[in-house]
Protein backbone atom coordinates (compact mmCIF):
# COMPACT_ATOMS: atom_id res chain seq x y z
CA UNK A 1 0.00 0.00 0.00
CA UNK A 2 2.63 2.35 1.15
CA UNK A 3 4.83 2.23 -2.31
CA UNK A 4 1.49 2.45 -4.36
CA UNK A 5 0.70 5.73 -1.97
CA UNK A 6 4.62 6.35 -2.96
CA UNK A 7 4.09 5.94 -6.35
CA UNK A 8 1.04 8.32 -6.87
CA UNK A 9 3.06 11.16 -4.58
CA UNK A 10 5.50 10.57 -7.38
CA UNK A 11 3.48 10.95 -10.43
CA UNK A 12 2.93 14.41 -8.28
CA UNK A 13 6.13 15.56 -8.63
CA UNK A 14 5.90 15.20 -12.78
CA UNK A 15 2.59 17.06 -12.95
CA UNK A 16 4.55 19.62 -10.00
CA UNK A 17 7.14 19.90 -12.12
CA UNK A 18 5.29 20.66 -15.30
CA UNK A 19 3.00 23.11 -13.85
CA UNK A 20 5.33 26.07 -14.19
CA UNK A 21 5.17 26.99 -17.12
CA UNK A 22 8.46 28.96 -17.65
CA UNK A 23 10.32 26.05 -16.25
CA UNK A 24 8.57 23.09 -17.84
CA UNK A 25 9.22 25.26 -21.31
CA UNK A 26 12.71 25.61 -20.92
CA UNK A 27 12.93 21.83 -19.71
CA UNK A 28 11.03 20.63 -22.80
CA UNK A 29 12.90 22.70 -24.99
CA UNK A 30 16.29 21.16 -23.37
CA UNK A 31 15.04 17.62 -23.60
CA UNK A 32 13.54 17.87 -27.50
CA UNK A 33 17.35 19.46 -28.66
CA UNK A 34 19.02 16.99 -26.63
CA UNK A 35 21.06 19.63 -24.40
CA UNK A 36 19.61 17.39 -21.28
CA UNK A 37 18.54 13.72 -20.56
CA UNK A 38 16.87 11.75 -17.70
CA UNK A 39 18.79 10.49 -15.28
CA UNK A 40 17.90 6.36 -13.85
CA UNK A 41 18.08 8.09 -10.45
CA UNK A 42 14.81 10.70 -10.82
CA UNK A 43 17.47 13.84 -11.91
CA UNK A 44 18.54 15.57 -15.19
CA UNK A 45 21.65 15.43 -16.74
CA UNK A 46 23.44 17.93 -19.15
CA UNK A 47 24.48 16.10 -22.19
CA UNK A 48 25.23 18.85 -23.92
CA UNK A 49 26.93 21.38 -21.95
CA UNK A 50 26.72 25.19 -21.85
CA UNK A 51 26.26 27.76 -19.01
CA UNK A 52 22.33 27.80 -19.82
CA UNK A 53 22.19 24.12 -19.85
CA UNK A 54 24.31 24.05 -16.53
CA UNK A 55 22.04 26.30 -14.99
CA UNK A 56 19.15 24.92 -16.43
CA UNK A 57 20.09 21.22 -14.98
CA UNK A 58 21.06 22.78 -11.48
CA UNK A 59 17.44 24.23 -11.01
CA UNK A 60 15.63 21.37 -12.01
CA UNK A 61 17.37 19.07 -9.73
CA UNK A 62 17.15 21.11 -6.57
CA UNK A 63 13.73 21.95 -6.92
CA UNK A 64 13.40 17.23 -7.63
CA UNK A 65 15.76 17.26 -4.04
CA UNK A 66 13.44 19.53 -2.53
CA UNK A 67 10.30 17.82 -3.46
CA UNK A 68 11.88 14.03 -3.36
CA UNK A 69 12.43 15.50 1.01
CA UNK A 70 9.07 16.11 1.54
CA UNK A 71 7.67 13.32 -0.08
CA UNK A 72 10.31 10.95 1.86
CA UNK A 73 9.40 12.56 4.90
CA UNK A 74 5.42 12.56 4.37
CA UNK A 75 5.90 8.92 3.88
CA UNK A 76 8.53 7.88 5.72
CA UNK A 77 10.84 6.17 2.78
CA UNK A 78 14.59 6.93 1.82
CA UNK A 79 14.75 9.92 -0.84
CA UNK A 80 16.34 7.50 -3.01
CA UNK A 81 13.29 4.94 -2.98
CA UNK A 82 11.08 8.51 -3.96
CA UNK A 83 13.82 9.62 -6.72
CA UNK A 84 13.66 6.27 -8.22
CA UNK A 85 10.11 5.79 -8.73
CA UNK A 86 9.66 9.61 -9.67
CA UNK A 87 12.31 8.80 -12.26
CA UNK A 88 10.35 6.08 -14.04
CA UNK A 89 6.97 8.16 -14.06
CA UNK A 90 9.04 10.82 -15.78
CA UNK A 91 10.55 8.71 -18.11
CA UNK A 92 7.34 6.80 -18.85
CA UNK A 93 5.90 10.25 -20.18
CA UNK A 94 9.34 11.56 -21.93
CA UNK A 95 8.30 13.18 -25.44
CA UNK A 96 9.85 10.64 -28.71
CA UNK A 97 13.61 11.85 -29.37
CA UNK A 98 14.05 12.40 -25.65
CA UNK A 99 17.58 10.99 -23.78
CA UNK A 100 17.42 9.14 -20.82
CA UNK A 101 19.04 6.49 -19.13
CA UNK A 102 18.14 3.07 -18.99
CA UNK A 103 18.01 0.63 -16.08
CA UNK A 104 22.47 -0.10 -16.98
CA UNK A 105 23.10 3.92 -17.17
CA UNK A 106 23.46 3.96 -21.05
CA UNK A 107 21.83 6.58 -22.67
CA UNK A 108 19.04 6.02 -24.78
CA UNK A 109 16.38 8.02 -26.90
CA UNK A 110 13.02 7.21 -26.82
Amino acid sequence: MKLRTLGLLAAAVVMMIAASPAFALDLASARASGVVGEKNDGYVAVIKSSAEADALAAEVNARRKAEYARISAANSQPVGVVAKLAAEEIIGKLSAGSKYQNASGAWVTK
